[in-house]
């Protein structure tokens, strides 16, 4: 891939190349809380600098304030031998720093070539040149490998394709810093090749990444130097040559960290079964067949638009069935709502909690009780008093941390969010689980959490369905495997044949195994 070279475009300062981003005494409280603590940090020209540590631990917040989205409450920064205040990302945009946010920014009524260039449009004269814009977005492609079409609205795309335009707009910039805080969580193996190799090569080229990733292996394989971050407070400054991933999630458990996955414990050969799908025909799924135990955990694996999250939510009752047959418990599902699979027995955890899960501006209370306000109200009102008892029990059982249940979903962390949905799944005592994406986004620590969950969940005797592009995570856990393609299922792995080279070349098959 060709060098992805600065070229003194809207962010690069011709006059002070190279200068280095010093943090020096910086904290920052929210309410009263404190998110960083006297944090001190030297961001270098040319390197990839690796941000790590569980989820709440300060590291987006540290970024926030890198690139002015945020100001500190104490400490300074400062470019080269200049102080930076930044109060704004414009502002810090015009000193050459870009951020790629872990929530998508993106306009979905505009085009994905008017979103890669939204704030920094092609014009003369006040008008946009909308052939220019398109000849530089073809430009830019090329340069960084995606394939994405210029006029597509982008509310259309896939979450992977959206990730690729943010990482394209922020290329398009060419900046000297680039923020990227969890740049690949969204995308395939394929994709994330590619990307890396765009990390390095503006590395190469003397622009300067700031990595925020909760994939060790991801930045042990990029960064040159790893600062650890663990309740706002900075554990230590590392080459990255030196580190390994036990030192790293030391460093940000306070802890070594245990087996990464909890034993396998496989549900009696004569368990019942409690979902049946038969020839399930919808949008990107073809024909589609299996069945699910009591105590199993099955996992989908496959290729970003192998159609899995179209398979759930067709299961579900989120997307239009054209035909095939869904059974609980062997009767008939029925009806056209999540609201009926709900009440049968059958939840699903979407894969995008910000989008598809969490109402953020709600509180914790409101969020979990949502599904089941029957279980907490009598005529028509809810009682806050049983409502709080519930809740509160949940929030035990699936380990959510939050200072009061009356916080905002969007005041906590990743890992807490997630939590937040799996104890509102609990909470409508269901038969089958489907977990789509259950730990995108989240730390180490908030993983094995998560995975300690289901397991328990499952030797309690609920079925359960894990949805995930980490294969790590479907081998780790699962009992069986269907790995799809193009809406089919391609094969059906179990026991020993559960192991990567196996997954791989079911997703990359073009005939059904059947």
């Amino acid at each position: 891939m060709t060098d992805i070279t600065p070229t003194g475009g809207p962010g690069r300062s011709a006059e002070h190349p190279g200068d280095d981003i010093v943090v020096t005494g910086v904290s920052k409280r929210f309410g009263g809380v404190p998110a960083l603590s006297d944090v001190a940090v030297t961001i270098r020209a040319g390197e990839v600098h690796a941000l790590i540590g569980e989820n709440g631990a300060g590291k987006s917040t540290l970024g926030k304030i890198i690139s002015g989205v945020i100001e500190p409450d104490d400490g300074t920064l400062t470019l080269g031998d200049r102080p930076l205040h930044l109060r704004s990302p414009r502002e810090a945009m015009a000193h050459g720093i870009v951020t790629i946010a872990q929530e998508l920014a993106i306009v979905p009524s505009l085009s994905v070539a008017e979103n890669v260039y939204l704030g920094a449009e092609v014009a003369r004269g006040g008008f946009v040149r909308r052939r220019e814009a398109r000849r530089r977005f073809r430009q830019l492609v090329e340069r960084v490998g995606f394939d994405l079409q210029p006029d597509v609205p982008a509310g259309t795309l896939s979450t992977a394709d959206k990730q690729k335009v943010e990482i394209m707009r922020a290329l398009s910039r060419n900046a000297s810093f680039v923020i990227m805080d969890e740049p690949s969580a969204a995308l395939s193996s394929h994709e994330t090749a590619a990307l890396h190799e765009i990390i390095r090569s503006l590395a190469r080229g003397g622009t300067a990444v700031v990595l925020i990733s909760h994939f060790l292996s991801e930045v042990l394989a990029l960064a040159d130097t790893i600062t650890t971050l663990r309740d706002g407070h900075l554990v230590r400054t590392v080459d990255a040559k030196g580190a390994t991933e036990e030192m790293l999630i030391e460093g940000m458990l306070g802890r070594s960290l245990s087996a990464a996955f909890p034993e396998k414990i496989s549900a009696p050969a004569d368990a019942a079964v409690v979902l049946e799908v038969r020839d399930l025909k919808a949008p990107r799924v073809d024909g589609c067949s299996f069945s699910l135990r009591r105590g199993e955990i099955l996992g989908i694996a496959g290729l970003v638009g192998a159609g899995r999250s179209e398979l759930a939510r067709a299961i579900f009752r989120d997307a239009k069935v054209s035909a095939g047959d869904v059974r609980l418990g062997g009767d008939a599902l029925g009806g056209h709502s999540p609201r009926r699979s709900i009440r049968r027995g059958l939840v699903l955890i979407p894969e995008s909690r910000k989008e598809l899960g969490l109402l953020m501006g709600r509180s914790v209370r409101e969020n979990v009780s949502l599904s089941r306000l029957d279980l907490v109200s009598r005529l028509g009102w809810v009682s806050r008093l049983r409502e709080r008892r519930l809740v509160g029990q949940l929030m035990e059982r699936t380990t959510v941390r939050a200072a009061s249940m009356s916080l905002p979903a969007n005041m906590l962390s990743g890992g807490n969010q997630q939590k937040l949905l799996f104890a509102r799944s609990v909470m409508c005592t269901p038969s089958v689980l489907i977990a789509d994406e259950p730990t995108r986004g989240v730390d180490v620590g908030s993983k094995r959490a998560i995975y300690d969950l289901l397991t328990e969940m499952a030797r309690e005797g609920m079925g359960i369905i894990v949805i995930s592009s980490e294969l790590e995570e479907v081998i780790g856990l699962a009992h069986r495997v269907l790995v799809m393609r193009h809406g089919r299922i391609m094969a059906e792995l179990v026991g020993d044949d559960i192991h990567e080279e196996a997954v791989l070349a079911a997703a990359f098959a073009e005939t059904s195994a059947s």
